[in-house]
């Protein structure tokens, strides 16, 4: 059983990851782990909780919480660990071997690890201790001043490690090595004069002289902007040294007179400022190649926006729009890895991963490859398309990007203007030359793609004009979205090629439910196995629900989840996990209904069998058949009801008892 406290608050056995409940029950968790075998005081639990006045009832909520996670862990086999979670008088006290927990292992790794003394040592022993995070510390609590607090030193632990990581491979001559891992926490601290210092430093060293004078200049504006105050000692005894090397020509050589690092085989290294980039055609080290500005060890945390790439030579005037400014931009440009993590446990669909590798091996010569996968809601749209790039990024050296678009999320979607902000700070443009409007920045980052192998996701898109500002223009770009909608007029306009994802059958879903809860434990009831499909309808967020479920129920069979599902008044309530379930899915397709499309539905949802024509619709309907037809159209283009021949439509069961208990929804 191992705790995890270096990015979401989670509990992982030998069979999965523990259900922890909602984000209170997860903090009181969490600061019992900050406080391994002491006894908490239940006020210190109830303080930490609400940012605010708590509530009068605030004892019997917490005490809930430690009930609820007593029950998980021993339904996890705590006891088999040594774990207990007492009660002393008001107090709590999480009895447990430390060890299993992730911030202090990390905390052993860092504090054996001697970068100066011992440095061929210290590297293996931080890039592990660097490996245990997972995000930024303590997601999923609450946001009160002592979780913020917990994790910020959490967070400054890691930084701490990040640059003993760097002085590790600068005492071995690692310079290149060095710079990668600072580039991103750097990126995301840029007001850490230190660490931008030792960067700079690094860069020198690798022969990299302009990029390390404009970091430098870029932290002084930056701090006179945002503290009103110059550079401390140490980024200017920095940037001194660099400016007397380069004076007495010395810039192939360190601060500390060593010459810059030779590779394994004694030649120079490549070139530095290629290598820079994290380009991967370039190799820029010996060993396993760690992108400069992408060190998955020590990503987790947003990049600060007004520095998120590495600077431009201060030497390249800027200019607006000329040919010598944009080649000099993309030569510049970073190359943005902003794929999410690959979906766990993505089983099958090698008929639509082949499908899309299909678009892009025949794009017509001249096109950018676009594919829009379309689906119902919960159908694993974004896993498919996650998936297969993940597979597929070495055929984009140049880079990855990906966004959510918001499209049926709560709130409005995103702004393509916002959208085309993120890519082109991702792919080096500095912030005060991003323009404003959607249309010049569309325009931009056509322009820095055009001549490159780049991926595009755009996930959850509402709209096809939503969609395209955000195509890239090159022949050797592609771009996969992802949509609930059909996005006909992508396919009109664009000759995007549609990669339609259907609910899994029957040995899919139990393979699916068989990854999730253990292949023995699905064996052991191969009929509720089936059933627990078909009463999903196959959709694999109702399934990986109905799932988490059973996890949180280790003595459970499946047929008992299987009876509690029969009862379609608890149904979508069952098929929920927090903030996801089917019901969550299905009220943001229905939120973008108008008003009449949603009284359409609740209609069609008083079919017995959900299978219908435009006869029957219109009668459930009180209409005539042909002042429905379009209705019917844009209900099957959301995919809320789906035309399996001519004048031939089906609901599934899951959106009926939705249809039925949520009443229309729509807006106008």
């Amino acid at each position: 059983m191992d705790f995890s406290l270096l990015g979401p608050i989670s509990v992982a056995t030998g069979s999965g990851e523990l259900a922890l409940g909602p984000a209170k029950r997860r903090s009181v968790l969490a600061l019992l782990l900050l406080q391994p075998n002491t006894t908490v005081p239940l006020e210190q639990l109830i303080d930490s909780l609400w940012e605010d006045e708590p509530p009068e009832h605030a004892r019997t909520v917490v005490q809930g919480h430690v009930s609820r996670l007593r029950a998980t862990l021993a339904g996890g086999g705590a006891e088999a660990y040594g774990i207990e979670l007492a009660t002393h008088g008001s107090a709590y006290l999480l009895r447990l071997p430390e060890e299993l927990i992730d911030a202090h292992r990390f905390g052993e790794l860092v504090a054996l690890a001697r970068p100066e003394a011992a440095p061929g040592d210290a590297v293996p022993l931080l890039r592990e201790a660097l490996g245990l995070w997972r995000g930024p510390a303590l997601t999923g609590t609450v946001t009160s001043p002592p979780f913020a607090a917990a994790a910020h030193a959490l967070e400054e632990q890691r930084l701490t490690a990040t640059e003993a990581l760097a002085r590790a491979h600068s005492a071995l001559g690692e310079h290149e090595q060095a710079a990668a891992v600072l580039y991103t926490a750097a990126v995301n601290n840029p007001l850490r004069e230190g660490m931008v210092a030792d960067l700079m430093q690094a860069l020198f060293r690798t022969g990299r002289q302009s990029d390390a004078m404009e970091w430098y200049h870029r932290t002084r504006r930056l701090l006179d902007e945002e503290l009103g105050v110059g550079p401390g000692a140490r980024l200017k005894r920095a940037y001194e040294e660099i400016l007397r090397a380069e004076g007495t020509g010395d810039g192939d050589k360190s601060a500390g007179g060593r010459a810059p690092a030779r590779t394994a085989g004694g030649a120079a290294p490549v070139d530095p400022r290629a290598s820079a980039q994290g380009d991967p055609r370039v190799p820029a080290q010996t060993g396993p190649r760690v992108p400069a500005q992408a060190d998955p060890r020590i990503a987790g945390t947003q990049a600060d926006p007004r520095i998120a790439a590495a600077p431009a030579d201060p030497r390249i005037p800027a200019q607006a729009g000329g040919p010598a400014a944009t080649d000099a931009a993309s030569a510049r440009s970073a190359t943005p890895r902003l794929l999410p993590r690959p979906p766990a446990r993505f089983l099958g669909r090698e008929q639509q991963l082949a499908a899309l590798s299909a678009v892009v091996r025949s794009a017509v010569p001249g096109e950018s490859p676009l594919a829009v996968v379309t689906g119902p809601a919960g159908v694993g749209k974004t896993a498919c398309a996650v998936q297969w790039a993940h597979g597929h990024a070495e055929a984009f050296p140049d880079g990855q990007l990906f966004a959510d678009l918001r499209g049926f999320n709560e709130g409005a979607p995103a702004e393509p203007a916002e959208i085309l902000r993120d890519f082109l700070l991702a792919l080096g443009t500095p912030p005060d030359r991003v323009p404003s409007s959607a249309q010049s920045a569309s325009a931009l980052f056509r322009s820095l793609v055009a001549g490159r192998r780049l991926l595009v996701v755009l996930d959850n898109a509402q709209s096809s004009a939503q969609v395209r500002p955000l195509l890239p223009g090159g022949e050797h770009c592609a771009t996969v979205v992802t949509s609930r909608s059909r996005l006909d007029g992508l396919v009109a306009t664009d000759v995007a090629r549609p990669v339609p994802l259907q609910a899994l059958g029957a040995a899919e879903g139990t393979a699916l439910l068989g990854a999730m809860l253990g292949a023995e434990r699905v064996a052991d009831d191969p009929d509720a196995a089936r059933e627990l499909v078909e009463l999903c309808d196959g959709l694999p967020l109702a399934l990986r629900a109905a799932a988490a479920q059973l996890t949180a129920r280790p003595r459970w069979r499946l047929a008992r989840l299987a009876a509690a599902l029969r009862d379609e008044r608890r149904r979508l309530a069952l098929l929920s996990a927090e903030d996801t379930g089917v019901a969550a899915a299905l009220r943001m397709s229905v939120a973008r209904l108008s008003a009449d499309d949603a009284r359409l539905l609740r209609a069609l949802a008083a079919n017995a069998d959900g299978h219908l024509n435009a006869s029957v619709a219109a009668s459930l309907a009180g209409s005539a058949p042909e002042d429905i037809q379009e209705g019917l159209d844009r209900l099957a283009e959301m995919h809320l009801v789906d035309e399996e021949a001519t004048d031939v439509y089906t609901i599934s069961t899951l959106t009926q008892l939705f249809a039925r208990d949520e009443g229309p929804g729509g807006g106008g």
